[in-house]
């Protein structure tokens, strides 16, 4: 708990219900970055305009999350890319309506045509290979509303150094155990789904990590000193720790 602020119960009631995700979103970014504001969202009219321009009626959440936080990119954009309204479209093949890239084009995500009709569609991800007959839109996140969520705990994660108590480890078998002894694993699905080994959250003492696959540990604590306390915790060649 932060200053009043319950991460794991409040992430808890996200996972289960959009409604709920939404004010995960509220009281993280006011704990951990800086709270929501009028104006931090786009308007019903920039929505409108793109539904008319794609000929398509946006689901709710997305809507929803658009009109509350789409326009804070340290939220949503500090390593990968939401787009805005404007920049919304609809793939090649015609099978999703795309809304994030990863920050030099490897990936994108989309929401399926076929399931635009839903209010909290699940979220699918497709890799840009040398091969494009070779990609596909595979699972992501069981709905978007968990999507925006993971949006901006992974934004947080991932800003510049000089921006925020952040860091990067290549881990080891023993990094991923000092991990789970020193850290509360967070209520949040690994994923992608329906893969063995996926994404894990965690919290260790005002410290956020997102451990991937046994491949990386991002960390960011709520001061340096927090984050210092989990370098020490699991040692290791931490990217931006020069002590």
């Amino acid at each position: 708990m932060t200053q009043g602020f319950d991460l794991v119960a409040s992430l808890a009631r996200g996972v289960d219900d959009r409604g709920g995700a939404w004010n995960f979103i509220q009281d993280f970014a006011a704990h951990w970055v800086h709270g929501l504001e009028d104006g931090d969202g786009w308007t019903e009219a920039d929505l409108r305009a793109t539904e008319q321009r794609l000929g398509v009626r946006l689901p709710a959440a997305l809507r929803e999350a658009y009109l509350l936080f789409g326009r804070r990119h340290d939220l949503t954009s500090n390593h990968d890319m939401l787009l805005d309204p404007a920049e919304l479209y609809v793939d090649a093949a015609e099978e999703a309506l795309v809304f994030r890239h990863e920050n030099q084009g490897a990936a994108s995500w989309g929401i399926l045509l076929n399931s635009l009709q839903d209010d909290d569609p699940a979220v699918f991800m497709r890799l840009d290979l040398a091969d494009k007959s070779a990609e596909r839109w595979k699972p992501w996140l069981e709905h978007l509303s968990l999507c925006f969520v993971e949006i901006v705990l992974s934004e947080a994660v991932q800003v510049q150094a000089d921006e925020g108590p952040c860091d990067f480890l290549n881990p080891d078998h023993h990094s991923i155990e000092l991990l789970e002894e020193n850290a509360v694993r967070l209520p949040f699905p690994a994923y992608p789904a329906g893969e063995e080994n996926g994404s894990r959250w965690f919290l260790g003492q005002d410290v956020l990590l997102r451990e991937d696959a046994g491949v990386a540990i991002w960390a960011r604590g709520r001061t340096t000193a927090d984050l210092d306390r989990v370098r020490d915790l699991i040692p290791g060649d931490w990217l931006n720790d020069y002590r």
